[in-house]
């Protein structure tokens, strides 16, 4: 007889809330499955960057440029989604190590672009191929079929998540700054 209330109030529970229990842990599971599996992918990257002395923060500015040669900082750093800060501290190591220039362009002396020296470009035939051999090394043993499905997800579950934090901003909830975290 003791188990009866139990069961019933289990019953009684909104179907919404039956609905959700098992999945708390499968997306939380998701979410640290992709969060690992990121940290691998920049780790496997960051060694083979490193054998040709270029940084990960260097290799993600590196990528827009050689599309997008001649951004200004802030067109850099929305395009990374990195702050102006990150963005300025990389792009002055950038221009120590010889890959970028920065000049002002028409007239806004405020306003710096960066511009690939021929260093820079030149490192593109060394570093892209490396991208390209971890990405193959990480779908290993997944058919072709399978590579697809996964692009497909993973694409669909970022503009889902996109979609998520405007939501969020449009209700006046923004994403903390790093500074103001560790003030917790």
């Amino acid at each position: 007889m003791a188990n009866e209330p139990q069961e019933a109030e289990m019953t009684e529970l909104p179907r919404k809330a039956i609905a959700t229990q098992g999945l708390e842990q499968t997306e939380e599971r998701l979410a640290r499955l992709v969060r690992l599996a990121a940290r691998a992918f920049n780790r496997a990257l960051q060694m083979r960057l490193h054998t040709e002395g270029v940084s990960f923060g260097q290799w993600i500015f590196l990528r827009i440029l050689w599309t997008n040669d001649g951004l200004s900082q802030r067109e850099l750093s929305e395009k990374a989604q990195l702050t102006e800060p990150t963005a300025h501290s990389a792009l002055l190591r950038m221009e120590e190590s010889g890959f970028i220039t920065r000049a002002n362009v028409g007239g806004n002396k405020r306003r710096q672009h960066a511009f690939l020296t021929e260093k820079g470009w030149a490192l593109r035939d060394r570093l892209e191929p490396l991208a390209i051999e971890i990405n193959s090394v990480a779908v290993e043993g997944l058919s072709e079929k399978e590579v697809r499905a996964l692009k497909r997800a993973m694409g669909l579950m970022i503009r889902n998540l996109e979609y998520d934090e405007k939501t969020a901003a449009q209700l006046g909830i923004k994403m903390p700054s790093t500074r103001s975290l560790q003030n917790l």
